[in-house]
């Protein structure tokens, strides 16, 4: 099974070691990742959803049924990073008092998880928007990650911020 990135979901190997064992491994000093047991945050949370202002990759819009299980446990924490993305834009955005989250449609799914955490966390769901990606002459969406082409350099090259909005869908 994979997630909606298309990553091996983990096979839970972990859960069932003892406590003392956990322990062991850790004090020895072996790579472990807190993770959220999804079956049993899913039990205590329920139905989840999100109000959608854009669309999702299939045209999902409005009020969306969340799906965190699809993601399998996933890290909230490991031993070299201490919160993961998805705590950490849940904290950050409710300490903020954030209300409306603009994202890329490359997260959409993501937000399933989010929604978890804020459920269980006892914290208000902003209002969400996905808007489409940039993507290089290739199809490829620009991304740091593969020293793609910014927005500042875009807006050196003479776009401006109307162009801009309309690549991502925003007029």
């Amino acid at each position: 099974p994979r997630d909606p990135d298309g990553v091996p979901l983990y096979p839970g190997l972990a859960k069932s070691l003892s406590a003392a064992a956990r322990d062991r491994l850790i004090g020895q000093g072996v790579p472990f990742a807190l993770r959220l047991d999804m079956a049993s945050a899913r039990a205590r949370a329920g139905e989840l959803r999100w109000l959608e202002a854009g669309e999702g990759p299939a045209g999902e819009s409005g009020d969306v049924v969340a799906r965190p299980e699809a993601w399998g446990d996933v890290i909230l924490a490991r031993k070299e990073t201490p919160t993961s993305y998805h705590l950490s834009v849940v904290i950050d955005d409710a300490l903020q008092g954030v209300t409306d989250v603009v994202r890329g449609v490359d997260l959409f799914w993501s937000t399933s998880v989010h929604r978890l955490l804020q459920e269980l966390l006892g914290l208000t769901a902003p209002n969400y928007r996905h808007h489409r990606l940039i993507r290089d002459a290739a199809g490829q969406k620009l991304s740091k990650s593969t020293q793609a082409t910014g927005l500042r350099e875009l807006r050196a090259a003479g776009a401006s911020p109307a162009d801009i909005r309309r690549l991502v869908g925003l007029q």
